[in-house]
């Protein structure tokens, strides 16, 4: 169940939404939370948002801006991979250009900076969902989950999701040298072969890489994930379902533009002019 029914809501006069978003556009927090404002809205029920800072920085904005008829339960609204929002300001966002009607109540953070990435707050890490266990592995999200819903294992069921990618189809030492050869700024990549014990390839020898994180400012973290998805169909066009990447890449204008064998730098300056046209929108619901 993903909205709240009627009768959870009977008698209620208030909504409270207090939960840490991850910074990536593929989350499902926000939706769950515009999901409930929807419900609200209908029934005259005012919504209190108590705002928590984006983990991977609200000053950055990166990715492909998603396709409006894309929208899912991993995509509520057409925005960019990493949006640069906290959760506060995408419910003004939502509220106001979904036209949802609902008596929303932002609740602002003290002496937050916008700029701050989390460990820079002052506050504990406790990972928002089990797979997100350390902040690095946060910033890596916004990347690696653009090629989550192929026949891939991103490492859930390790100790490490997110910092491996892997397939029992895959040679190892062939990814990891192609991906370094590419020069992507911020990572580097080390041949790996791991066992997931749950999730995708559960019990079974997957080969790939480690995505190794050294400068989270200089990563451009949705371009690695074209840089990813762009490798494993070059290197394995008979084995890798490009295919299923579309509801988390989120458009399909770069799906086609990756399965033509484009550059990813040049498809990551393709959708550059929809990334500043979704800054001048987001630039209205700022709070910090």
């Amino acid at each position: 169940m993903r909205r709240p029914t009627d009768e959870m809501l009977s008698g209620i006069d208030a909504l409270v939404f207090d939960v840490q978003d991850s910074g990536a556009r593929c989350y499902t927090y926000p939706t769950t939370m515009a999901y409930a404002m929807e419900v609200a809205a209908r029934r005259g029920i005012e919504v209190f948002v108590l705002d928590r800072p984006n983990p991977i920085s609200a000053a950055i904005v990166q990715g492909p801006v998603m396709d409006s008829d894309l929208r899912s339960f991993t995509g509520y609204f057409p925005m960019p991979t990493r949006h640069g929002m906290t959760i506060g300001e995408l419910a003004e966002m939502f509220n106001s250009e979904n036209r949802l009607g609902a008596r929303l109540h932002v609740i602002a953070m003290r002496g937050y900076h916008r700029g701050y990435w989390f460990d820079q707050t002052g506050l504990a890490w406790i990972a928002p969902s089990p797979n997100l266990r350390t902040l690095g592995q946060a910033t890596l999200y916004s990347g690696v989950a653009m090629v989550e819903g192929t026949n891939l294992s991103v490492g859930r069921g390790t100790a490490t999701p997110f910092e491996l990618v892997g397939a029992p189809w895959i040679a190892a030492d062939a990814l990891s040298s192609y991906l370094a050869a590419r020069g992507i700024a911020g990572v580097h990549f080390a041949p790996a072969d791991f066992t997931p014990a749950s999730s995708r390839y559960a019990g079974r020898v997957c080969h790939g890489v480690r995505i190794i994180l050294d400068d989270r400012a200089a990563l451009n973290s949705p371009e690695l994930g074209i840089e990813l998805a762009s490798a494993l169909h070059r290197l394995y066009p008979r084995d890798f379902d490009l295919e299923k990447s579309l509801a988390m890449v989120g458009s399909k204008r770069v799906l086609a533009e990756i399965a033509a064998g484009e550059d990813p730098r040049a498809i990551a300056a393709g959708y550059e002019p929809e990334l500043r046209k979704f800054r001048r929108l987001r630039a209205q619901f700022l709070l910090y």
